[in-house]
């Protein structure tokens, strides 16, 4: 199994069998208390789990080898699977601003007991260590869709975090859960703008950083001993596969032969560099572009 595919699965299945447990424990926990937002905390979780399982379905799809139908691949996949998440966490989050309107204008009191404690402390520990652990297998695999499920994870231990402060001074104040779940809902859609905002700009695309760009230019010089002008570059990402396009000017009487050895030398030169698979135009210097 490559590594990739090995991190992506191991990560899936700990956060579908965690997050079930956990949902389930807080769901517990709030129906005992009557606590809006211990159950808001619990379907959260529950979304964690939807989108684990997400994971493991888009881990497999994206790695996928091109054909004739997809020649490029299938690695956009898991960009399409993280903006599933991201909705999946909007429409939580909208559910429970609702939910917590409802409750604070009933002025309904919630008592919390040791329970909540309990489940309370026990999520924000393992839904951290959750997080720690997407982060990590993220960097190992690059993959967008374990940065995304990182994000979830956190993002449910910090509304846990929010959860407990509340549980001290609920007793006190009788708009305390009503309050915690508009929290709770206002950080699950904060969660959802952060990863649907980075997945649709890789869809639709997105201009190369400058510096990468000097980069480029520079590498692809530094093969060829004829000034080159390199211009009009494009990066078309496909998840773990992206193609370079470019333009590059050539004294109009070079010969064609010579012409294609220097765009080989580019296309080998990106390659070895930035791994990008290139295409490159070449242009008579005369040409206005």
């Amino acid at each position: 199994m490559p590594d990739n595919k090995k991190y992506i699965v191991r990560e899936g299945w700990i956060s579908i069998l965690g997050n079930t447990f956990l949902f389930i424990l807080k769901y517990w926990a709030g129906v005992v208390t009557g606590s809006l937002a211990l159950i808001a905390d619990a379907w959260h979780t529950l979304t964690d789990t939807v989108s684990s399982v997400i994971v493991l379905i888009a881990g497999k799809v994206s790695r996928k080898p091109a054909d004739e139908d997809h020649p490029f691949g299938h690695g956009r996949a898991e960009h399409i699977a993280a903006i599933i998440v991201g909705v999946l966490l909007a429409i939580v989050a909208f559910d429970f601003v609702i939910g917590a309107f409802e409750k604070f204008s009933t002025k309904e009191k919630t008592i919390y007991g040791t329970v909540a404690w309990i489940a309370t402390i026990f999520s924000i520990l393992t839904k951290e260590a959750m997080a720690q652990y997407a982060f990590w297998a993220a960097k190992k695999s690059d993959s967008s869709i374990l940065r995304a499920d990182g994000w979830h994870h956190r993002s449910d231990a910090l509304s846990s975090i929010i959860i407990l402060i509340g549980l001290a001074i609920g007793n006190y104040f009788w708009w305390t859960d009503a309050v915690l779940s508009f929290i709770v809902a206002l950080m699950i859609g904060y969660a959802s703008w952060e990863i649907l905002s980075k997945e649709i700009i890789s869809l639709l695309g997105e201009s190369p950083a400058e510096d990468l760009l000097l980069s480029i230019r520079e590498t692809a010089q530094n093969a060829c001993r004829q000034p080159i002008h390199l211009h009009h570059i494009h990066i078309h990402n496909y998840g773990h596969h992206s193609e370079l396009s470019c333009h590059i000017k050539l004294p109009p009487e070079m010969p064609l032969e010579e012409a294609h050895e220097i765009c080989t030398k580019i296309e080998t030169a990106i390659k070895e560099k930035f791994g990008y698979i290139s295409t490159i135009h070449p242009e008579p210097i005369t040409w206005q572009s």
